[in-house]
């Protein structure tokens, strides 16, 4: 139907549909606000630079994009995965040419109108105007008309226009064949579909993985510094910190003002241990953050994921013990301008643990609760409080929650598993192997669950088993420190002492410091090896680490017994004595020493004897030679003792220390040594590991068996302060009267605490955000994320 002006009325079938499409685009808008809590993203000036330009600048650059999409419709040429910051210049003025696009864009749009309102066929214009409608309507919310938008310009928000142009394409091809050639017409149409298909081809090839289409993106331009930080970040994901460095500098060339790309510089500074440059770039993007205004809102103004650089710079300087206050500071800061923001709760509860105020990272860790009550890493760090509190059934009510919220939250079934073991309950036991268990299914490369495992199979005396899971863990970890000890101890006290001396060299060989491995390996060397060179080595070893150490001090004047010099082992006991004058079997070891000497003085002939006992000695060996009066201590020349090696071990479950006896071959029919090692067994009980020597008649009964405790070590347990750790019972000396087991649930537990490592300024990356979780100390997340240390 025409009007008395020309004017087409469109048919009642398009108006519907019409109507019906601006509804429901109206209604999908609504709906997005509506899941956006009726809020607007957050952007930074860089996601859209139009979007802070003042006026006509602003006005004149919205036009002009819109014209950009237009053309990028008619000709797909240079296309790029990010539009953002500098990409497209601003139009600053009416008299910019690029004025002339815009111009351009408005007529063909308004032309097709026109022609829709005028056109005698109604069935003609209403395919006109649909096509229109298709185009323009679904663009309208990403045009920044209405409202400021992230980007510039994106490629994606043009699926759906694309609809309408398509059906403005048919309809143009379907014009072209009623006046030309269908020969000529459907030529052009086979050419623009050939180079439509190549482009797409070439295009997938662009898309093979991020590194390939940033750099794709950097072809077409080299004013945007989003694409040089994605290819670093790129770059950074394979490990390739340097080039990555590079990249992230020319971000900064670009945009010396970009937040983020400061915040990668620091970063990877970090990642090449290069702190104090990493240090500088974090506070050179905390001072480019906007400050704050009276009467206006910070946390509205400033970008949330730019507060993670208050995140890598707390997490940075607080390596440096010393500057814990400081990155408490920084935490409290970022809490001040974001009050939810969970990740800077989680850090700052770290460092309060540090200092050792666990009641404030309670009080923390309880806060951030109220704007995340379904984090598991919150749970889990509560757990971990309240471990460090002492209190145990409260940590693993929190670890059990945490798991309640994540099944799979590793950190807590591990240390979930260990609490349950260190509970000592049968029943406990399991449900604690079962969570290793289901760790295990998900990662069979985890050295540490092996261990667990091995730890709970002793506990349940099945050492075959306790073997194979030990050996798994030295497998996969070949410096594992606890694994190595334990599986040399169980080996040892399995009647095996030549396979556990491999391990324990392998132990010494990674970890020089470790006592306890010494002082077995030692013992090792004495009683079935029969290397005493090597034996003294490892006990003068010790002495080097602790010159006080008892027992290696001890096991070292047993060595000078074996090779009968015994005024160097009578210097040596009387130098122990000194050191701990309560201990009653130097005294006795000591007495037996000097009348052996004695009756070799006053004997005849024995030459040989004589010489080896008097050779070599160095009275300034122990510290100046012998400060007290022997014979002021002698109670009984003929009285003979039993020779002692003292053995300090310790596992995640048992401390006890015994002390090793027997005796010593001797010419003159006195009582001497055989160094023989006394190891715990699965059951608590002790064997003796080595064979005594053909030995004449003591002079005097045999002193009963002393024992003393042995540590068995935890996986968690640093060298120095638990090699340095000497359990004493409560009663007398070292006689115990049986073993005494103990249990250090602190010392056990691994209590890894969940923290956010140093985040990088994040880019619209075209992929899914990557969550990087459960980080080793000291690493870097490319994304906010729960990691851990």
């Amino acid at each position: 139907m025409t009007t008395p002006h020309g004017i087409v009325w469109w048919p009642h079938e398009a108006t519907k549909r019409l109507v019906v499409l601006v509804v429901t685009t109206l209604a999908l808008l609504f709906a997005r606000l509506q899941i956006m809590g009726s809020q607007l993203p957050v952007f930074t000036r860089f996601d859209n630079p139009a979007s802070v330009s003042p006026t006509p600048t602003r006005q004149l650059t919205y036009n002009y994009l819109a014209s950009v999409n237009l053309w990028l419709l008619l000709f797909p040429c240079d296309l790029c995965c990010d539009w953002t910051m500098g990409t497209v210049p601003l139009v600053e003025s009416i008299s910019d040419v690029r004025n002339l696009g815009t111009l351009a864009g408005y007529l063909l749009i308004g032309t097709l109108v026109w022609i829709s309102f005028t056109h005698d066929n109604r069935q003609k214009a209403a395919v006109i105007i649909m096509g229109l409608a298709f185009m323009i309507l679904p663009f309208l919310p990403a045009s920044n008309l209405f409202f400021p938008v992230g980007f510039v310009i994106a490629e994606r928000v043009l699926y759906m226009p694309s609809m309408g142009f398509c059906i403005l394409v048919a309809y143009g091809f379907h014009l072209l064949s009623e006046k030309w050639s269908k020969k000529c017409t459907w030529s052009l149409l086979g050419l623009l579909l050939l180079s439509h298909s190549l482009k797409t081809y070439t295009r997938n090839y662009d898309w093979e993985n991020e590194y390939s289409i940033f750099m794709s993106g950097l072809k077409v331009n080299q004013r945007n510094a989003k694409l040089f930080n994605n290819v670093g970040h790129a770059l950074e994901a394979e490990g390739d910190f340097v080039r990555a460095l590079e990249y992230f500098h020319k971000a900064v060339e670009v945009q010396e003002d970009d937040v983020g790309a400061h915040i990668n510089v620091g970063r990877t500074y970090n990642h090449l241990k290069m702190f104090k440059e990493a240090e500088e770039a974090y506070l050179r993007a905390k001072s480019l953050l906007p400050k704050a205004k009276p009467g206006e809102s910070y946390q509205a103004r400033i970008a949330p994921n730019h507060l993670n650089v208050f995140l890598n710079l707390a997490n940075l300087i607080s390596k440096n013990h010393t500057r814990l206050e400081e990155a408490d500071m920084l935490y409290r800061q970022a809490i001040s301008m974001r009050a939810d923001y969970t990740q800077a709760y989680i850090n700052r509860g770290d460092i309060l643990i540090k200092l050792n105020r666990t009641k404030e990272a309670q009080e923390v860790y309880e806060r951030a609760l109220l704007y995340d009550s379904t984090n598991p890493d919150i749970y889990y760090n509560l757990g971990v409080v309240f471990l460090e509190q002492g209190k145990a059934s409260q940590a693993l009510a929190y670890l059990d929650k945490a798991l309640e919220f994540d099944p799979e939250h590793e950190q807590a079934l591990l240390n979930s598993a260990i609490l349950l073991q260190e509970l000592g309950r049968a029943e406990l036991r399991k449900i604690a192997r079962e969570r290793l268990l289901k760790l295990l299914a998900k990662d069979d490369e985890n050295e540490r669950v092996y261990f667990n495992l091995g730890m709970l199979a002793m506990d349940d005396h099945k050492t075959e088993e306790a073997e194979h899971w030990f050996r798994r863990a030295v497998h996969l970890k070949i410096d594992f420190r606890s694994a190595l000890f334990n599986l040399a101890l169980l080996l040892a006290d399995d009647h095996r002492p030549l396979e556990a001396a491999p391990f324990l060299n392998q132990l010494v060989k990674h970890h020089p410091d470790h006592t306890k491995g010494l002082i077995l390996l030692g013992d090792i060397y004495i009683n079935n090896i029969k290397d005493l060179d090597a034996a003294e080595n490892c006990y003068k070893r010790i002495l080097q680490l602790d010159p006080v150490n008892i027992q290696g001090l001890h096991n070292l004047c047993v060595v000078y017994v074996e090779r009968g010099k015994l005024a160097q082992a009578q210097a040596c006991l009387s130098h122990a004595h000194q050191l701990a004058p309560t201990e009653d079997y130097i005294l006795k070891h000591l007495q037996i020493v000097q009348t052996r000497i004695n009756r070799l003085k006053s004997s005849s002939g024995m030459e040989k004897e004589k010489e080896i006992a008097f050779a070599e000695f160095d009275p300034n060996e122990f510290g100046g030679g012998i400060a007290i009066d022997i014979n002021t201590i002698i109670m009984n020349n003929d009285k003979a003792f039993v020779g002692t090696t003292t053995t300090k071990t310790a596992t995640d479950n048992t401390i006890t220390e015994q002390k090793q006896q027997n005796y010593i071959n001797s010419n003159d029919g006195g009582g001497g040594f055989v160094a023989a090692s006394v190891i715990p067994s699965a059951t608590g009980t002790s064997s003796f590991s080595g064979s005594k020597k053909a030995q004449l008649p003591p002079t005097a009964p045999q002193s009963s068996q002393i024992a003393e405790p042995i540590f068995i070590e935890s996986e968690a347990m640093s060298s120095k302060i638990h090699d340095d750790y000497h359990y004493r019972p409560s009663n007398s000396g070292h006689s115990n009267g049986g073993q005494t087991m103990s249990r250090n649930i602190n010392s056990n537990f691994h209590y890894n605490r969940k923290v956010i490592k140093s985040i990088s300024q994040q880019h619209h990356h075209v992929t899914n955000t990557r969550k990087a979780r459960q980080q080793q100390l000291g690493s870097d997340l490319d994304d906010p994320s729960s990691g851990m240390s």
